[in-house]
C-alpha cells in the first residue's frame, strides 16, 4: 500500500521533522502496545518495523521533493482494513510533518 502526502518543505526539514518525530509513531497504533523500530538506510529513506500483539508490518517513509510517500507491507489478511490505514497514515503523518 502506497499513501503520499503532499508537502512544501525543503527535504532537509522533512528529515529533521521525521528524525525528532519517530519516537510517536507507535501511539499512532491503537491500543498504545506497539514497538516501533526505526532505521535510516540512506538520508531519504526511513524505514519501520511494527510490532503490536503478535503481528508485524513493515514499511518505509520515502521523502521526495513534494511529497512524502508511506509504504506499508500489510498482510493480505488485513487487506480489508486497508482504507482505514491509509486515512490513519494520512492524518498521522501530517501531523509528523506539522510544525510543533
Amino acid at each position: 500500500m502506497r499513501v503520499p502526502i503532499a508537502h512544501e518543505l525543503p527535504r532537509e526539514e522533512v528529515r529533521r521533522r521525521l528524525h525528532e518525530r519517530s519516537h510517536e509513531i507507535a501511539s499512532f497504533v491503537p491500543g498504545g502496545m506497539a514497538d516501533v523500530t526505526t532505521a535510516w538506510p540512506n538520508e531519504d529513506l526511513m524505514t519501520l518495523a511494527v510490532r503490536a500483539m503478535g503481528q508485524g508490518i513493515d514499511g518505509r517513509i520515502i521523502i521526495e521533493d513534494h511529497q512524502v510517500v508511506f509504504e506499508v507491507d500489510l498482510p493480505l489478511a488485513l487487506s480489508f482494513v486497508e482504507p482505514m490505514v491509509a486515512g490513519a497514515i494520512r492524518d498521522k503523518g501530517q501531523k509528523l510533518l506539522a510544525k510543533k
